[in-house]
């Protein structure tokens, strides 16, 4: 018998201030990615739709009211661990509220795109952002 892998399904909100980008470092303790700067993103809850698993996420990890824009700017194939994962990209734009940090993340800033490639984000999510802000300026 063939048993196929499990496939995660995640979920990125690349959060904007203008031209500044949310970003998060995740927590020493986190199972997947400790001390990796990065942006919201959490897993789709098994019959969630992706965006509103975005809009959660963007809530419960900063506490930020943004408007999501609806259609995903990226996707791609990852890895967690050792098991397949499909990471969908969205654009949010900031609306209100006070920054604060979750528990999965300890440290929080905005910060320009240049300043989020040199924190060490992952390559293709610093990319992302890059549409992501070109898309706002169209």
């Amino acid at each position: 018998m063939n048993k196929e892998a499990k496939q995660w399904v995640a979920v990125v909100g690349l959060v904007f201030r203008g031209d500044l980008l949310l970003a998060m470092r995740r927590a020493p303790d986190r199972d997947a990615g400790a001390g990796i700067w990065e942006a919201i993103s959490g897993r789709v809850a098994a019959g969630e739709d992706p965006l509103v698993a975005v809009i959660r996420e963007i809530a419960e990890e900063s506490g930020l009211s943004t408007e999501v824009h609806p259609a995903p700017i990226d996707s791609y194939a990852a890895m967690r661990g050792a098991e397949p994962m499909t990471v969908i990209v969205y654009r949010a734009e900031y609306r209100a509220g006070e920054l604060r940090c979750s528990e999965e993340h300890d440290a929080c800033r905005w910060c320009t795109l240049a300043e989020f490639a040199e924190l060490g984000a992952p390559p293709r999510l610093v990319e992302a952002a890059k549409n992501g802000l070109r898309w706002r300026t169209r």
